[in-house]
């Protein structure tokens, strides 16, 4: 019987039931511990401080900061952690925003929960895992987006309006129609609704 420690795991899954399972599953292996499983960004950066876990087991949505959200401030902060995105989102946008973060594994929720062991077992052993199905996609077209029209953008897939937009950023409506329409003619969409919908069906939001 191994001696080593177990994988101390954080856990960060929005939905509750899909949680619950999760953390259920991944009690059951002998060489893995959870020491905390959280709904929102802001719970997970809370969690990874306080409870130093090896690794971050982590969705991409969530409230209060996305996984990528998290994953872009720990890599900010140098913290130690590996990160392991599990998330629904087949998208190369979003794997190339998990890469430049310095995730360390991104796989997909329909993999056999065998894989996905597997997965965490490497990503705490130190090597980097990527759903093989992502692989190639994600050197395909880079994101054109600057981190203002990205913003922007969340904001119209929202529903806010221009001048909600510039109230709650403190920006001027014209340079809110101005950021727009730029990113519309990058993504060749015809308004700022269709650009919203292009980016984020390409993972860049």
């Amino acid at each position: 019987m191994s001696t080593n420690p177990p994988i101390r795991v954080v856990l960060a899954e929005d939905q509750a039931m899909v949680r619950s399972a999760f953390v259920s599953l991944l009690d059951l292996q002998p060489d893995v511990t959870v020491v905390a499983a959280t709904a929102t960004g802001e719970e997970t950066l809370a969690a990874v401080e306080e409870h130093q876990p090896d690794v971050l087991v982590t969705d991409i949505e969530m409230p209060h900061g996305s996984g990528l959200d998290v994953a872009v401030e720990l890599a900010r902060r140098k913290h130690p952690v590996r990160i392991l995105i599990v998330t629904t989102f087949a998208r190369a946008g979003y794997l190339r925003r998990a890469l430049d973060a310095s995730v360390a594994g991104y796989v997909l929720k329909d993999a056999p929960i065998g894989e996905l062991m597997v997965a965490l077992r490497r990503v705490h052993a130190g090597e980097q895992v990527i759903a093989s199905e992502l692989a190639v996609a994600a050197w395909g077209r880079p994101d054109p987006l600057t981190d203002r029209e990205r913003q922007l953008l969340r904001e119209v897939a929202d529903g806010a309006a221009n001048a909600e937009i510039a109230a709650r950023l403190h920006l001027a409506e014209g340079t809110v129609r101005n950021y727009l329409s730029s990113a519309m003619a990058k993504l060749g969409a015809r308004n700022r609704t269709e650009a919203a919908k292009a980016a984020s069906e390409r993972g860049w939001l």
